[in-house]
């Protein structure tokens, strides 16, 4: 039997309908992030390290008259942030101290509207998304930071933001962006065109390498053969493979995979388990293949193929990016 990974509520929630709290910051009024209640995670500060986290959609928007952008304290959101947390953002939590801001966050129904009109989800992200992370790292870098070089990743629509904040707000920003140990922008594309429009961005060349972007989209064979429309592949994609660190085609085995993370259904519980999650990426379409012993997204397939793992693109090489994020920042402490 296939083992199965933790699917997010990401592709779950067009499924289910949530009692929806209407009554917290309506669009266009500012969220206060002075007020712990905005976060999820402010942490204790024990390590010289931060990770700045942005979850992925949570949030579908499925029930008639529902908003396009969640309320703050939205319940299906704030209960899939603590899922994320476990899944996703706790693979940084052994080497930084982790911060994750609550944010008004587009519903997969308004990405999906973005991407049939203009062929990606950003312009469903500019508005309430983006103020609303721009404000917490507004507060984050003038209260918590310290001047501590810092991570900033995400996954998904949470990478999507976090790529515009490196256009933009790291441009406006070049005294903090000078002390970023790396971007994971996992589960969005960064292009080629992103990066020949914004020259101060690097894409990471190896395992080491720092003030660099992590990226790569996880697919299965049939999606590259039937070339497979795929919301978050975009044309000009560029991937890293998670367990080789090289940007060509060399194929890594599972035997280079540390440890995948796996939820049990029936308990909930989660662990680190072999899953055979190789990986190699195919530079064409710019994502990582994986011939993983788990099961590909079965819903929305029309809009992300019939062999997608978006939901696997942290857990399949979960060990693998908790050891990356620490040897790049033992690689960006010998550079200072």
């Amino acid at each position: 039997m296939k083992k199965k990974l933790f699917a997010l509520c990401l592709l779950l929630a067009l499924l289910v309908s949530v009692p929806r709290a209407q009554a917290a910051a309506a669009e266009g009024t500012q969220i206060d992030y002075s007020d712990a209640s905005n976060w999820y995670k402010i942490p204790d500060i024990t390590k010289d390290v931060d990770t700045f986290f942005i979850y992925p959609t949570l949030y579908a928007a499925a029930n008639e008259g529902d908003p396009d952008y969640a309320a703050i304290d939205d319940p299906e959101m704030t209960a899939g942030v603590g899922e994320t947390y476990q899944m996703q953002a706790s693979a940084f939590e052994d080497s930084t101290n982790l911060f994750i801001p609550y944010y008004r966050q587009a519903s997969m129904k308004a990405e999906i509207a973005s991407y049939i009109q203009t062929g990606s989800i950003d312009s469903a992200l500019t508005s309430t998304p983006l103020k609303d992370i721009t404000a917490a790292l507004d507060f984050y870098f003038e209260n918590f930071n310290g001047g501590r070089p810092f991570i900033i990743a995400g996954h998904s629509q949470g990478a999507a933001i976090a790529k515009l904040v490196l256009k933009a707000y790291f441009r406006r920003h070049p005294e903090y962006y000078k002390r970023m140990v790396a971007a994971y922008i996992i589960g969005y594309s960064v292009t080629r065109e992103d990066l020949d429009e914004n020259p101060h961005l690097k894409f990471a060349s190896g395992e080491t390498d720092t003030g660099v972007i992590v990226s790569w989209n996880t697919e299965g064979q049939y999606n590259v053969d039937t070339d497979a429309d795929n919301i978050v592949v975009l044309n000009g994609s560029i991937a890293i493979n998670p367990l080789n660190w090289e940007l060509d085609d060399t194929y890594a085995p599972a035997s280079m995979n540390l440890g995948s993370l796996v939820m049990d259904e029936e308990t909930g519980e989660c662990g680190i388990k072999d899953i055979g999650a190789d990986a190699q990426v195919n530079v064409k379409r710019g994502v990582v293949v994986t011939n993983a012993d788990a099961e590909p997204v079965t819903d929305l397939t029309e809009y992300f193929g019939p062999q997608s793992f978006h939901t696997g693109d942290y857990s399949f090489y979960y060990m693998n990016i908790r050891d990356n994020a620490a040897k790049r920042i033992a690689a960006y402490k010998l550079s200072k």
